[in-house]
């Protein structure tokens, strides 16, 4: 498994967030049952990295809490079965799944973590989560896909409570 990893801010945060990212990434794998050996990366930046890149590959010019640009079209969400048919999902060099990238707000897992009255350690795992699911083909565009993502991220994020306690809300 390759976590690859860039922070345009400096990340002050009282845990170790390369940690958080790397069992956050597994555990969304292990419960969606990935077969195969995978490549994902996150960049962390500000508000204004963020909607720079929102505006640029979605059109929409404000600040976002988190992208996710997956590589991977699916039948199903979560369905890894038709992905061996397509070579371009592989790393040639490493030969492991490229699921996509994860790029995340700073300031908007903080703002988020004080307006919800959680710890930062927690809103920073949940939008990995989240985003992971969307690199697995999850979306929430309407009520049944929206119902099925959250029942996938709370059980990802109990996965992990073990090891992180303060992810409890």
């Amino acid at each position: 498994m390759t976590h690859l990893y860039d922070s345009e801010v400096d990340i002050d945060w009282d845990f170790d967030h390369l940690m958080l990212y790397e069992k956050a990434v597994d555990a969304s794998l292990d419960a969606e049952d990935c077969p195969f050996e995978a490549s994902v990366s996150l960049l962390i930046t500000d508000d204004e990295g963020i909607r720079e890149l929102n505006s640029k590959n979605r059109g929409i010019d404000s600040a976002t809490d988190v992208l996710s640009f997956p590589m991977i079209e699916y039948d199903r969400p979560g369905d890894f079965s038709h992905v061996e048919e397509a070579y371009e999902n592989f790393d040639p060099e490493s030969g492991e799944l490229v699921l996509g990238d994860i790029v995340l707000s700073k300031d908007h897992i903080e703002a988020q973590a004080r307006e919800y009255g959680h710890d930062i350690q927690r809103e920073y795992a949940f939008l990995i989560v989240h985003s992971m699911l969307h690199l697995c083909g999850y979306d929430h565009m309407n009520e049944d896909d929206r119902i099925l993502m959250e029942e996938r991220q709370k059980v990802i994020m109990s996965s992990l409570y073990d090891d992180f306690p303060k992810l409890k809300v």
